[in-house]
């Protein structure tokens, strides 16, 4: 069975959370939720998830893709020397990479969107252009292993193309 890994953080979108988990599991991948700590990860409204590992206990080697949900958790995650290893072993791997509204922000961080077609949260925009990536105003952008996506009402375009890409790798 396929393994994917959720990086997240307390404050996340609930709804960028909760639809690739579901979703993917329903595709029929294990599904592991990672946070800075082994806790209780509460959402920005009203979920709440159990975290199965802390950042420090994962080997990206174990897991074929990668979701980035947004929300203000990628803010704490991004200063996560744990969290930016993963991202960039995982991208350079080639594996499948899914981030939305702020969720780009550990992949700026760990240096890998140079050149990188991508799109995300308006308000982050101009850090995405910063870190080098040509930022795409539209609901999904797919380049090689990555597929990005602005904010909640483009999940459905997200998912699919995320769900394609997972099929093939």
């Amino acid at each position: 069975m396929k393994k994917v890994l959720i990086i997240t953080e307390d404050k996340n979108d609930d709804n960028e959370l909760l639809y690739p988990y579901y979703r993917m599991q329903e595709e029929g991948y294990e599904v592991t939720i990672a946070a800075l700590t082994r806790k209780t990860v509460h959402s920005k409204f009203h979920f709440e998830v159990e975290s199965d590992f802390a950042f420090s206990e994962i080997d990206s080697n174990d897991y074929d893709a990668l979701i980035l949900p947004g929300g203000t958790a990628p803010e704490k995650i991004r200063v996560s020397a744990d969290a930016v290893r993963i991202a960039k072993e995982m991208f350079e791997a080639g594996k499948p990479i899914a981030a939305i509204c702020h969720g780009p922000q550990l992949l700026m961080s760990a240096g890998v969107l140079k050149g990188k077609h991508a799109t995300c949260y308006p308000g982050v925009a101009d850090d995405l252009v910063n870190a080098g990536a040509i930022f795409e105003d539209k609901p999904v952008v797919v380049d090689g292993n990555l597929v990005t996506s602005r904010r909640p009402q483009d999940i459905p375009h997200w998912m699919r193309e995320f769900t394609a890409i997972c099929k093939k790798a």
